[in-house]
């Protein structure tokens, strides 16, 4: 008996070490996603027992559903055609735009990601496979032989939180073994997200190597921050261990971000070689970070030159429940003030069919009203990463020149 279990045990560590060795070298059983010479791509899944396979992505037609909110555009669905040995597959009937893309697999109706695809991204709590198509605006996405940046993630203490929090800092390439001062821009996250949400789904740091390799953006030094003042870092990265992430955090849009936002540069211009003044510092933002965008730069007319709403998630009513009321309070008062001092750059994007777009569009008729200069841009889709990478390939090219 004891030898038919050594024997037992044996062959269980052969087939331990087998599978082991297959994912060390990455034998996927299915090469996918595949850009195929006509610019189509085709995706497989390998999966002998289901019944049906599904594909959704960004690639794909949108679908419109209705909310409470609004009007949200979704991602497309197709039907995978079984094959051999249980491989499911579909190619698209067009070729795809370059871009970067979020998609994921439908087994059954139950969501799975590319087994044979290790580019996964998480969007707040859900994980997604990630196609990218080389080509066009889509280059600065990708990582090129060019010379690169840091990227460090950096504790402050927070007086306002009672705790230290966490930053993550881009450096430019060349910052270590200089002693040059840079002008700096504070890059903020949307609802859900926190200070990786601009380094992974935003591509943010490639975008900023490729620009200012190709002369088009100044060198500059870029902090991403966590919004969500409650919190100390990204999930499994703060003290509270494993929690899955949301998009309910407290204190998020209700003004204690904003109010202690100053710790934030004050902390930086300490600790990088900054320019420390006004006109070489930018704050930009998307949705939530749009929100934060606008009220500290209202709140601090002396700290930001350049400031950049990208799909601003503005007349939400988020503010009626403010812990600090005095940052909301007198938005037109302040746009006044912020206005005579000559800012650079007030800039303003969002998607056609961007739920948020007619708060967007009151707030741009109040500025227009006033007299009050800003750029503006309005592009194809909705509240989507694809807009926001967007924005920020033509926001940076304009600070600090």
């Amino acid at each position: 008996m004891k030898k038919i279990l050594l024997s037992l045990a044996a062959t269980l560590l052969l087939c331990a070490a087998a599978f082991a060795q297959q994912a060390l070298f990455g034998a996927a059983s299915t090469a996918s996603p595949v850009i195929n010479e006509d610019g189509t791509v085709t995706f497989r899944l390998q999966d002998r027992k289901a019944i049906s396979v599904q594909l959704t992505g960004e690639f794909l037609p949108t679908q419109k559903i209705e909310t409470p909110r609004g009007t949200y555009e979704t991602q497309g669905v197709v039907n995978l055609k079984e094959g051999e040995n249980g491989v499911w597959e579909y190619t698209t009937e067009a070729p795809v735009k370059p871009e970067l893309y979020y998609y994921s697999f439908l087994v059954d109706g139950k969501r799975v990601l590319d087994q044979s695809n290790v580019f996964v991204y998480r969007d707040v709590s859900t994980l997604y496979s990630v196609l990218l198509v080389p080509g066009d605006r889509a280059d600065l996405y990708a990582i090129h032989r060019v010379p690169h940046g840091t990227v460090s993630k950096v504790w402050y203490p927070s007086k306002t939180a009672g705790f230290d929090r966490r930053l993550t800092v881009y450096t430019p390439a060349g910052y270590e073994k200089s002693k040059t001062r840079y002008p700096v821009v504070y890059i903020l996250h949307g609802i859900g997200g926190d200070e990786d949400a601009w380094v992974t789904q935003g591509r943010a740091t490639q975008i900023l190597d490729n620009l200012i390799a190709q002369g088009k953006a100044k060198p500059m030094i870029a902090v991403f921050t966590n919004g969500n003042i409650s919190q100390e870092a990204a999930p499994l990265e703060n003290s509270m261990g494993y929690v899955n992430p949301t998009m309910s955090l407290p204190q998020t849009m209700e003004g204690t971000f904003e109010h202690a936002f100053p710790e934030i540069v004050d902390f930086i211009d300490a600790h990088y070689r900054t320019i420390a003044k006004k006109q070489s510092r930018a704050i930009c933002g998307l949705s939530m970070g749009g929100f934060h965008t606008l009220y500290t730069t209202m709140n601090n007319p002396d700290m930001f030159n350049y400031s950049g709403m990208f799909s601003a998630a503005i007349g939400t009513g988020s503010e009626r429940q403010a812990a600090h009321p005095e940052i909301y309070d007198n938005l037109d008062g302040k746009l006044a003030t912020y206005f005579s001092k000559k800012p650079a750059l007030l800039w303003i994007g969002i998607g056609k069919t961007d739920f948020l777009i007619n708060a967007n569009n009151e707030f741009r008729a109040k500025l227009d009203k006033a007299g009050y200069p800003y750029t503006y841009m309005e592009t194809d889709g909705g509240h989507i990463w694809r807009n926001w990478r967007i924005y920020l390939t033509e926001f940076l090219p304009l600070l600090f020149q």
